[in-house]
C-alpha cells in the first residue's frame, strides 16, 4: 500500500522489481510484497471493511516498513474482528490493554487506541451519509485517477488530494490520517493508480478503474 504508498511511503526500494517477463514496480522486491503488489495494490476498493482495514493497515504502518505490517496481516485480521468497524468500534479499555500486549500487532497503543477511534469515525459518517466507501470517494471525485509515473522516483509523499483528506477525516475524528499516510491510502484502495508506467499492473489497474 503506499502503506500498504507513494512510494508507497516506508517501502524500501530495492532492485529486483522485475521478473524477465512481468516488470514490476521497484518496491514489490520480496514474495511478501510482490503478492500484494500484483493482487491488491491500487485495485479500486468500495466495500468498507476493506477500506477500514488499510485505514488501519496504513496508520499502523507509520515509521514501520510495509513489510513489518504485511508480516503481522493475519495477526491484526484477528485481533481486530475481521476488520469489521462494528465490532471494533465496541472494544472497551480492557480489550485495548490486551492488545497492547499482543505479539501478532504493533503494540502501539495510541495505533490501536486509533484504530478503534476510527471505527467509531467511521460508523458516524455511515449513520450520516450512508456507505463510508460512497462517501470517503466522492472526496477524491467518485473516480480514480492515474498518476501517470514513469519511474518511482516520481513518487510523491502526498499531494493536494491526500491533504484535503487528511483534513476531512481529521475533522470527523479520524486520527493517524496525515497526507502522507491518506495518499499511501488512497494508492492501497485505488483511488490513484501509482503502478509506474513500466509495471505491468498499471495497465490492468487502469482497465479495472475504468469500470469502477
Amino acid at each position: 500500500m503506499a502503506t500498504a504508498g507513494v512510494v508507497p511511503r516506508g517501502r524500501t526500494f530495492r532492485t529486483g522489481g522485475m521478473t524477465a517477463d512481468r516488470p514490476r514496480c521497484a518496491w514489490a522486491a520480496t514474495n511478501a510484497s510482490v503478492a500484494y503488489h500484483d493482487e491488491e495494490w491500487g485495485v479500486p476498493v468500495h466495500d468498507d471493511r476493506r477500506l477500514f482495514e488499510m485505514l488501519v493497515l496504513e496508520g499502523a504502518q507509520a515509521g514501520l516498513s510495509w513489510e513489518t505490517i504485511l508480516g503481522k496481516r493475519a495477526g491484526y485480521r484477528r485481533a481486530f474482528a475481521g476488520f469489521d468497524p462494528a465490532a471494533v468500534a465496541k472494544f472497551d479499555r480492557r480489550r485495548i490493554d490486551r492488545l497492547v500486549e499482543d505479539s501478532g500487532i504493533v503494540r502501539h497503543r495510541g495505533k490501536i487506541e486509533s484504530a478503534v477511534v476510527n471505527a467509531r469515525a467511521l460508523l458516524a459518517v455511515r449513520e450520516e451519509r450512508g456507505p463510508f466507501a460512497v462517501w470517503v470517494w466522492s472526496l477524491v471525485g467518485g473516480r480514480p485517477r492515474d498518476g501517470g509515473r514513469r519511474r518511482s522516483g516520481e513518487l510523491p509523499a502526498s499531494t493536494p488530494e491526500s491533504a484535503a483528506l487528511s483534513r476531512e477525516l481529521k475533522r470527523r475524528g479520524f486520527r493517524f490520517v496525515g497526507p502522507t499516510t491518506c495518499y499511501a491510502f488512497m494508492q492501497a484502495v485505488g483511488m490513484v493508480n501509482d503502478h509506474t508506467m513500466d509495471c505491468f499492473r498499471h495497465a490492468e489497474i487502469a482497465a479495472l478503474a475504468g469500470d469502477s
